[in-house]
């Protein structure tokens, strides 16, 4: 739901630094890795309730993902490049509630399973519809720079870290900002589900007449 704000506040400095990355050679594809390995350094930290150093890495993390696109956007975007891009950032959203599980299991895990279990539904209605929307040569309005369809919803991207914030600046109320989180994210599926269902069938429609 916020994504297309955040992207126009931080467009701009990431573009700047991006181009400075480009000048020694750094490729969008090294920041994409370089990013999920800060972020899995972060697994750890959670695990031995270090929460601070585990939130610098998450923020490290997400500067990374928006640098690799910044660097994807100079270079040209490549398929492989935003394959590999989606793939380690679903990996990355599924290990912050599961470190949290690990350092506090009796109290956590039930809330970071379902938390994991609503990532399930946003993903995969997310990813599916880009499938079809790409078969189909449906572009998306809102982002045109982006190397797949992305179907917006309540919790995107910036609602996602923003959620991860408060776990590590909150990490006693992890159940309660878990619980709350998924019942957003399965609102955010159900839309997806039904909106893109429409949208498909819409477009069919269309072919055959």
């Amino acid at each position: 739901m916020l994504d297309k704000f955040s992207i126009r506040v931080i467009k701009k400095p990431l573009s700047m630094i991006a181009s400075r990355l480009h000048q020694f050679g750094i490729t969008a594809n090294q920041t994409t890795v370089f990013g999920f390995i800060l972020g899995c350094l972060a697994f750890p930290a959670l695990i031995f309730q270090e929460y601070n150093i585990a939130l610098i890495l998450i923020l490290l993390n997400r500067i990374c993902d928006g640098l690799d696109g910044a660097l994807a956007r100079i270079n040209g975007i490549t398929d492989s490049g935003g394959f590999l891009d989606i793939s380690l950032d679903f990996l990355f959203y599924s290990l912050i509630p599961f470190g949290f599980i690990l350092a506090n299991p009796e109290q956590n895990a039930i809330a970071g399973a379902l938390l994991i279990f609503s990532f399930i539904g946003t993903g995969s209605s997310f990813l599916a519809f880009a499938i079809m929307a790409g078969k189909r040569n449906i572009d998306n309005p809102i982002y045109k720079n982006k190397s797949l369809y992305y179907m917006s919803g309540l919790t995107e991207g910036t609602e996602t870290i923003a959620c991860f914030v408060l776990f590590c600046l909150f990490p006693t109320h992890f159940t309660l900002i878990a619980y709350v989180y998924s019942a957003l994210c399965w609102i955010t599926t159900f839309n997806r589900i039904w909106s893109g269902f429409h949208t498909l069938q819409e477009s069919e429609k269309q072919e055959t007449s």
